[in-house]
């Protein structure tokens, strides 16, 4: 079974490209969603979140604290590094899991959504990538229609620790456009039908 990671910046319509392979039956591992899952449920990777982040890294009713967690973290380069280097690995744990039971279940190929496959160093996992390209001001308008509650430097600050579309492209097997010009759909499909010949 072959393992196919899809990344793109963000608002570059990764997630509308996945929704679409789910649709041709293609089993869509959603990185961000299990992130969230294993951060809140797996015991181990909990313990070490309030290890170095604090007790206030959970509500007094168990739940993540994202708004805490995202001012302590997402603006300083080190704090980041010492999230990411807790939960990433986890991650790639519950998705070599996930991929195990996929492919026991018959499927050809699944899907890895991640907005960060490259930098996160998951693209190791996968045996190709799909970037969704889509140009820079597209992707700051969707996001700003997207999120109500981020403003044009929050959307650039995003940006600014993603890979640039050109590099993704650079290092993708395969690129599907998603820039307001050429249908998704005919992508998807002959994208589809090629893989399940691999």
């Amino acid at each position: 079974m072959k393992k196919v990671g899809i990344t793109g910046g963000i608002g570059s319509g990764k997630s509308v490209v996945g929704r679409l392979f789910q649709v041709l039956g293609v089993p869509l591992y959603d990185s961000d969603a299990r992130a969230k899952w294993v951060m809140t449920h797996d015991s181990t990777l909990r313990a070490d979140l309030q290890g170095t982040f604090g007790p206030e890294t959970f509500t007094t009713e168990g739940d993540l604290n994202r708004p805490y967690l995202a001012r302590v973290a997402f603006h300083d380069p080190t704090q980041l590094a010492r999230l990411n280097a807790l939960v990433h690995p986890t991650v790639g744990r519950d998705f070599a899991q996930w991929a195990t039971a996929q492919q026991q279940a018959g499927h050809a190929y699944v899907l890895k959504e991640a907005a960060l496959l490259f930098e996160s160093g998951a693209y190791q996992q996968l045996d190709c990538i799909l970037t969704v390209f889509a140009p820079l001001a597209i992707r700051e308008a969707r996001v700003l229609r997207r999120d109500s509650h981020r403003t044009p430097e929050d959307v650039a600050a995003i940006m600014g620790k993603q890979l640039s579309e050109e590099e993704k492209m650079q290092r993708a097997h395969y690129v599907i456009y998603n820039d307001n010009q050429q249908p998704l759909l005919p992508q998807v499909l002959r994208l589809h039908n090629e893989l399940l010949k691999l």
